[in-house]
């Protein structure tokens, strides 16, 4: 069995965190200087364990491993939310990073390799899944050309150029160079922590739904219009989102959940009456009937606010990911994995957050393993985990990888 050294597995996720350090956190946004720094160290610590590097026109870090018989493709992302944690995603390439030298130093491992990845713009700030999508060959580079980043709108095309990428070809995947695709996250939720276990088997990965609901009024004086005459987009809004948050309670899962995370209010002053408004309406769910019957629902809501109130209101997609199970022997060499080092400590989960194994199980078997979040606290600075949890995470990860590798 590969055996992980976990002073140095610590070591390297805090060295990590050093590029973009904020408090106790990390603000590395995808392509900025400390990110792409941070992806010219990760390619040189790829080297030193043996693999060959490439860093591609995408941004992906990829430590290929040519003398292997039969290939393992571990990973996850290393770029940050802003102002996020020093483990969400960093720990996945930390642990890829290191299961290939555990593996290079166990003579019983021969002919059996891992291949790491640290996939760029997982979190969005071009467009979500960035790397991966490239790394599978759904991103066109019509659709590249198009991509702006969601903050200042920077072409996606001049990032890469500013980052040092641009020209490099990307890489893409052969599904048959590999046995499948692992990936090591924290939970990000609070299931590990509240009831003391330790690892998390994830079964799927929640579809996320999203949508643009817009509310069109009339722009006009705060003290000379009179309140019988108002289209007031911004009390449309506020209506209209307590019409969701009333109504989702009564059809959701058991894990379904909701948020209304971005609303913009036009022009936004305190003298004029707001001629628009738009609020994202977002529900995650791993069961598809149920996110179906939220987008009826959320539909059945905007019509009834559509004819019924003073503005005018309409809603569009903006993105849909749907549920995506974990390949089921994956997760039985995970469990028992965990068994063997934490025996009764472990258990099976649903992800509520979107990861690149989603993507990658569209090409080849994938499987995720889940540590505990303290407080189930992530994208924030304050963000943490254990270190025996990530100590115990590694080896039981590498174990998992073993297993799988010699089960194909």
């Amino acid at each position: 069995m590969p055996t992980i050294n976990g002073q140095r597995v610590v070591a390297d996720l805090k060295q990590l965190a050093e590029f973009g350090r904020y408090k106790t956190g990390v603000h590395r946004p995808t392509y900025s200087s400390v990110d792409v720094e941070s992806r010219h160290w990760l390619a040189g610590k790829l080297r030193e364990a043996g693999l060959d590097p490439v860093i591609d026109g995408i941004g992906n870090v990829i430590g290929r491993n040519p003398s292997a018989e039969r290939r393992l493709l571990v990973g996850s992302h290393s770029e940050t939310q802003p102002y996020g944690g020093w483990l969400d995603g960093s720990l996945g390439v930390i642990y890829a990073l290191e299961l290939a030298r555990a593996f290079a130093a166990d003579p019983g491992c021969g002919g059996l390799g891992i291949e790491a990845a640290a996939w760029a713009d997982e979190e969005g700030h071009y467009q979500s899944f960035l790397g991966s999508h490239s790394f599978t060959d759904v991103l066109s580079e019509e659709q590249i050309d198009r991509i702006r980043g969601r903050d200042e709108g920077t072409p996606l095309r001049e990032a890469l150029q500013r980052a040092g990428f641009a020209g490099r070809p990307r890489e893409r995947v052969d599904p048959g160079h590999y046995v499948g695709y692992l990936e090591a996250h924290i939970e990000q939720g609070d299931t590990l922590d509240t009831t003391g276990l330790r690892i998390g088997v994830v079964e799927t990965i929640v579809g996320i739904w999203n949508y643009r609901v817009s509310m069109i009024g009339e722009q006009n004086h705060a003290g000379t219009t009179r309140m019988v005459r108002r289209k007031d987009a911004g009390v449309a809004m506020v209506r209209l989102a307590t019409r969701i948050h009333d109504a989702f309670p009564e059809i959701a899962g058991p894990r379904t959940v909701w948020t209304i995370g971005r609303i913009v209010i036009e022009p936004n002053a305190p003298s004029v009456i707001p001629g628009r408004a738009e609020m994202q309406v977002q529900f995650r769910d791993a069961d598809p009937e149920v996110l179906a019957l939220f987008a009826k629902t959320l539909l059945e809501l905007v019509g009834e606010a559509d004819e019924t109130g003073a503005c005018h209101v309409a809603i569009e997609p903006i993105a849909r990911s749907e549920p995506r199970p974990m390949d089921p022997g994956f997760q039985a060499q995970i469990e028992a994995a965990a068994e063997r080092h934490a025996p009764g400590m472990h258990t099976r989960l649903p992800s509520a957050a979107g990861h690149d194994a989603a993507v990658l199980s569209y090409r080849m078997p994938a499987g995720m393993m889940f540590i505990p979040s303290l407080g189930g606290i992530s994208h924030h600075w304050s963000e943490d985990s254990k270190e025996d949890d990530i100590v115990l995470g590694a080896q039981v990860f590498a174990d998992a990888a073993e297993r799988i590798l010699r089960a194909v």
